[in-house]
């Protein structure tokens, strides 16, 4: 690498020099740890000559050379000219992220861009060295970012299925489907065992139970990187990562990114199997998780992710941080984190165009004696170590290797056969009245509900897009909706069939099948407060209810990525089947609803669920619990012929610990999580960050009401502008419950002399479907500030009704709380909260 003048300000050096002495270091209590990790005997051991190599290309690398192999950056953050400049050792793309920010990328223009970014990371003439870097991936359910890919059930529908030999088999066929598109490496497998299905990433887990996910991790990691006495990171293969490390699926209330409290024996015994099986395996590299042990971040847990994974279970690859999880750490941000390194962090994941401050700032810290230089070389040491392992120093260049640009490959149909198989043995029966199951195909079918006919929505989050979201059938070719099996096999038996996803017939059928569930949706954005499905828009109910009332017998069929309750459909359907999210080939579904044309069975329920369905929408359930008490245990499935065991009249009232006192903070002194308080005027729109701050025509300060700067004032003069209180974290955040309960929007306001011309009250969602700006909600308050007494606290209080009726989804919510106003007047704020109940009683209602 050229030399480069590195300018770093003396307050990001002090900010290094605190907070690499510090939060990096476990607490006393933490550091000295249980004898309960084993010394892992991988699969994969150590190569003298690999070992050699390794030291002696670290022998002659420069700091800046050394760290830029620790810098990951994002395909839309940099150019190949980076690459060639500053020989990163490795990138990604995001969900959502495409060569040519095309979302229809080709195979060819994947390729096209893995070789421009080799070919300049071993062109030594600019960074002085020819180490080739590698193109990491979320190839998490199939190779799901490239169009056209065969996309296998998400995880909790393959735990269903039990069948780690099926597993490695749709392992190696994504392998092979990556390899096509000339990439090296895929950020798989999540290995989380999930104890709180509300947590948005559930579907992303195997089971709640860790003999599932041990077992799964080894057969995964050898279906991606091969076996180490056979084919190990051949041709056919590509480097794994198990995550996330560690304990992602224990977070408290299943929060994304949150705080696992978990005893380090717990953390062992439940979170920590996946990666004894996945490492014993041979896995290569272990992303590090966004949550937090007993409070502190696991980027910068210096206990687990040095004295635990690389030296008592000793780990011998890498470790990779998640999306900017380092910039989560206190005292760090995306550009500068010295804690991650010194707590055994060995790649910045980067995206944005932080990497280039972050690389600067991370030498600077190693020559200013902050970071190791001992640490900087174990990091890339490992780094080398596993490049040496996949023979990327030797293996052709990506554009150059057996399976690259062979289109042939994405999608194959022996691929496509195998997720047919993993959809067969994935599906759940957990009702059948009456054996209504298995169907005539010859008969006259009903196909209806929003999932019928819809892959993307089958499909389920990281398909294509990072949530999964703004896609529709022709963006896969190759795959088949439900409702297109269910046709075929019906009109080659001779019966009808019609597709009404309202439920509306022209001719009465036979019998509907119902296809129903959750809008797509991944990570943070899928938390949810309760399990309660379409809680206060019972939707789906009213279609099961209306085609029951017509002496159809219905057959419901759930798409989900979580276990929930759904205790009133499962009331209205005569038979009901957990599909989880099957992916691309929906088609196999009917291979198990229907008989085939001689009235035979085609395939039975084989599937068994691997998280136990809640009888509560909000208290976890988990097999071996002391106080067991599921719906369905964990490991229930029907066969055919088997008589149901769920009543007809299943509770549909439940308490979901919302009580009068309930209230959902906004606002009381200080914004709460995780919510950000923002003013905006025309094309402006800035965070809150200061006592006082003003843009066009609006001013903003904090005031006393009750203690020191509890409230705040804006003063409008004139043009339309505001206050928002939007997801700080960018998800969405599921507040339905107190909509439902009649909930009201509450806060204590304080108006001037002078009243606006008009003034508005808003709430925005984000939903599957809608059109851009369309999820959104206004109330006019005007007229309920004029009848206000001045300079006098008071609660006002809106009707959550009345942002419903205009369409506001309180289960996606992205913005509770927007007040905007025209004309020139002075109001302050106090107490913006949710309650529940109320809504008779509010200043402003909409009940009929």
């Amino acid at each position: 690498m050229k030399k480069t003048t590195i300018k770093i300000s003396l307050s990001v050096l002090a900010a290094g020099i605190l907070t690499a002495c510090g939060s990096a270091q476990p607490s006393a209590e933490v550091k000295k740890g249980l004898d309960i990790w084993p010394k892992i005997h991988s699969e994969v051991g150590k190569d003298p000559e690999i070992e050699r190599q390794v030291a002696a290309l670290l022998s002659k690398m420069t700091l800046e050379q050394k760290v830029a192999q620790m810098i990951q950056p994002e395909i839309r953050d940099i150019t190949v000219e980076d690459m060639r400049r500053y020989g990163f050792g490795s990138y990604l793309n995001g969900g959502g992220a495409f060569p040519g920010n095309n979302k229809h990328a080709s195979v060819k223009d994947w390729v096209d861009l893995a070789e421009a970014m080799y070919q300049a990371s071993v062109d030594d003439s600019l960074d002085g060295i020819n180490i080739p870097t590698m193109w990491g991936t979320d190839a998490v359910h199939g190779h799901n970012n490239v169009i056209g890919a065969t996309l296998f059930p998400h995880n909790i529908g393959l735990g269903a299925a039990n069948n780690p030999e099926l597993i490695e088999k749709i392992a190696q066929a994504t392998a092979k489907e990556v390899m096509a598109t000339g990439i090296d490496w895929v950020f798989a497998p999540t290995v989380a065992t999930v104890r709180d299905d509300r947590w948005g990433r559930t579907y992303e887990g195997y089971s709640e139970d860790p003999e599932i996910v041990k077992a799964y991790a080894a057969a995964i990691v050898h279906g991606l990187q091969g076996h180490a006495d056979g084919d190990f990171l051949g041709d056919d293969r590509v480097i794994s990562t198990v995550k996330h490390f560690l304990g992602d699926g224990g977070t408290v209330k299943g929060d994304d990114q949150g705080n696992n409290i978990d005893s380090e024996q717990v953390l062992f015994d439940i979170h920590a199997q996946g990666y004894v099986g996945g490492l014993t395996a041979g896995a290569q590299s272990v992303m590090a998780s966004f949550n937090s042990w007993q409070g502190e971040k696991i980027h910068g847990h210096h206990y687990l992710l040095t004295e635990v994974l690389k030296n008592k279970m000793g780990f011998d690859g890498f470790v990779v941080g998640d999306w900017n999880g380092h910039g989560q750490i206190p005292g760090c941000r995306n550009d500068d984190c010295p804690q991650a390194v010194n707590a055994g962090l060995d790649v910045y994941m980067v995206p944005s165009d932080a990497w280039k401050p972050l690389l600067e700032n991370t030498i600077a810290q190693v020559k200013a004696g902050f970071i190791p230089q001992s640490r900087i070389d174990d990091a890339v040491t490992r780094i080398l170590r596993v490049k040496f392992r996949a023979g990327l120093f030797d293996k052709p260049s990506p554009a150059k290797r057996p399976h690259a640009n062979n289109i042939q490959l994405i999608g194959h149909e022996a691929h496509r056969e195998i997720a047919r198989q993993a959809v067969r043995e994935s599906l759940v029966l957990l009702k059948n009245n009456h054996q209504l199951l298995p169907l005539a195909p010859n008969q006259r079918i009903l196909v209806a509900g929003d999932a019928a006919d819809n892959i993307g929505k089958q499909s389920g989050g990281w398909t294509i897009t990072w949530q999964g979201t703004n896609n529709q059938n022709s963006d896969f070719p190759g795959g088949q909706s439900i409702y297109d099996g269910i046709a075929h096999q019906v009109q080659l038996a001779g019966g009808e069939v019609e597709l009404s996803e309202n439920g509306q017939f022209k001719t009465k059928p036979d019998v509907a099948i119902v296809v129903f569930g959750e809008e797509p949706y991944a990570e943070g954005h899928g938390d949810r407060e309760t399990l309660i499905y379409q809680h206060g828009n019972k939707r789906d109910l009213a279609l099961l209810k209306s085609l029951k009332a017509q002496g159809i017998p219905v057959v419901s069929v759930f798409i989900s990525g979580r276990a929930m309750w759904a205790n009133p459909e499962l009331n209205a359907s005569d038979a009901f089947v957990a599909a989880w999210l099957p992916g691309s080939q929906g088609e196999a579904i009917a291979d198990v609803l229907l008989r085939d044309a001689k009235g035979e069975i085609q395939h039975d329920f084989s599937g068994r669920l691997s998280f136990s369905w809640p009888a509560h929408p909000s208290k976890p359930v988990n097999r071996h619990d002391k106080d067991y008490a599921p719906l369905l245990p964990y490991g229930f499935g029907l066969s055919y012929g088997e008589p149901s065991v769920l009543s007809n009249t299943l509770p549909e009232q439940v308490d979901t610990i919302l009580s009068s006192s309930g209230v959902y903070e906004i606002f009381n002194g200080k914004t709460q999580q995780p919510w950000q308080m923002r003013l905006f005027s025309g094309e402006q729109n800035l965070a809150v960050a200061a006592s006082s701050m003003a843009l066009e025509g609006l001013n903003y300060r904090t005031i006393d009401k009750d203690i020191q700067e509890d409230a705040f004032r804006v003063d409008w003069q004139g043009p339309k502008a505001g206050v928002q209180f939007v997801s700080g974290n960018g998800f969405r955040e599921d507040l339905a419950r107190y909509q439902a309960a009649g909930g009201v929007l509450s806060m204590t306001v304080k108006r001037g002399e002078a009243i606006a011309d008009k003034m508005f009250i808003g709430m925005h969602c984000e939903s599957e479907g809608d059109a851009p700006g369309s999820c959104r909600a206004q109330v006019d308050i005007s007229a309920e500030l004029q009848g206000l007494a001045a300079k006098q606290w008071q609660v006002l209080s809106i009707d959550l009704q009345c942002f419903a009726s205009q369409g506001v989804k309180f289960d996606q919510m992205v913005m509770p709380f927007e007040l905007y106003a025209t004309g020139s007047m002075s109001l302050s704020f106090s107490d913006i909260s949710l309650k529940p109940s109320g809504n008779k009683q509010a200043t402003i209602h909409c009940q009929d």
